[in-house]
């Protein structure tokens, strides 16, 4: 790898041992993918959070290197695995949450924002067109690249986070213009009217396209909340961190343009493969426990939809919607929270249903309206789901 004269006193230790680290893993981690340079890069967003997923390991991982080196540039954290403030009451252990508050806290040691939210783009790191930036939640990857046309590989939480010390990150994979490209082309004959049914498409579509980029020929706009739920869904049953919708994503025409379209088949997607992947999300018929939304967190939109839904009733269940301080913030203002509350829902912050220790509560069947949560809690938490739309989650527990 070419480094500059900047890089190379970094990867000396002429800006201190951490940084040093930090380099010599990013350079090794080029050199495997035949980088040619380092590239700048201007936010970063890091997952391993959760007490559960990374547990003591990547406690004392996060604690050593704050000894040693802090971010250079806005950095946001995932999700972690409690609300910080409210874990008491939503049943959360104190063990669980202790732990929790520590490896935030070694975070914020660093320099990382402690917005622990999978959706940075809604409360403002929000890149420009062709920016390089090194995200690693897999939703906020397939988000960042698609709808918004900025550049990251699919990072791990770690090499994201020695991207924020350093500044940069290896420039291959998704950086590389040559690179955005389509794979394969899905050509659907279907008129979407919610989330679960984009999901349902992107949960079919991930299966066979692996890492691969799909190019999309839908009927209309989807919304950015239907684009977030599709790139959630894709990322999730597949490894998808770029994807192109005809006419609405901003990259599409260059996909279209130097995608070599006439040498690639086509595959169409009807109504029946789009209802079988609904049915198929489900793994009971049960009337659910708890309805937990959000998964990516939800926007303001979402809410406030949420709380349209509940006002003047009394739900019979317990309902989560989760998202980010800010969005909950804002949904206070708005009224949305009051609303939700007053039908005796909650909206959860800091956490989501896939990385909560939800398999330590007393709930055994949740209702999800993300293709990514169905896909992810059977497995990570071991909880039983029923799939649909936020509208029939809502009906089933009023």
């Amino acid at each position: 790898m070419q480094l500059t004269k900047f890089e190379e006193d970094m990867y000396n230790g002429e800006y201190g041992e951490g940084k040093a680290e930090c380099m010599e893993i990013l350079v090794s981690l080029g050199k495997i993918y035949d980088a040619e340079k380092m590239i700048p890069i201007t936010s970063a967003q890091v997952s391993g959070v959760s007490y559960k997923t990374i547990g003591d390991a990547g406690l004392d991982f996060v604690v050593d290197l704050g000894k040693k080196a802090e971010v250079e540039l806005e950095t946001m954290l995932n999700p972690a695995g409690v609300d910080i403030e409210n874990w008491e009451e939503l049943g959360f252990s104190k063990e669980f949450t202790d732990k929790q508050i520590d490896i935030i806290n070694g975070y914020e040691s660093i320099g990382v924002m402690s917005t622990c939210t999978c959706t940075p783009y809604l409360i403002g790191n929000t890149p420009l067109l062709n920016e390089h930036v090194a995200w690693s939640e897999s939703s906020a990857v397939c988000y960042v690249n698609s709808v918004i046309g900025a550049r990251s590989n699919r990072e791990g939480g770690p090499s994201a986070l020695l991207a924020a010390i350093v500044g940069r990150t290896p420039y291959y994979g998704n950086h590389l213009l040559e690179n955005r490209t389509a794979d394969m082309i899905f050509d659907v004959d279907y008129e979407f009217s919610n989330e679960a049914e984009i999901g349902a498409l992107g949960y079919y579509v991930g299966q066979i396209v692996n890492d691969q980029k799909p190019y999309f020929k839908l009927n209309g706009n989807p919304g950015r909340n239907n684009l977030k739920a599709l790139g959630a869904a894709l990322a999730s049953s597949g490894a998808v961190s770029l994807y192109h919708v005809e006419n609405v994503t901003p990259e599409s025409e260059f996909a279209r343009t130097h995608s070599t379209f006439e040498e690639k088949e086509v595959i169409n997607i009807d109504k029946d493969i789009i209802e079988d992947a609904l049915v198929g999300l489900s793994t009971t018929d049960k009337v659910p426990d708890l309805v937990c939304l959000g998964c990516p967190h939800a926007s303001i939109t979402e809410i406030q939809k949420v709380a349209q839904l509940v006002e003047g009733r009394k739900l019979s269940r317990d309902l989560w919607i989760c998202t980010s301080k800010a969005i909950k913030s804002i949904s206070q203002q708005c009224g949305y929270l009051d609303i939700i509350e007053a039908a005796g829902g909650k909206i959860v912050s800091d956490t989501c249903m896939v990385v909560s220790p939800m398999e330590e509560l007393d709930y055994e069947v949740i209702g999800v309206n993300s293709a990514k949560a169905a896909n992810y809690v059977p497995n990570m938490c071991k909880l039983d789901v029923v799939y649909d739309t936020v509208e029939n989650l809502i009906d089933l527990i009023s």
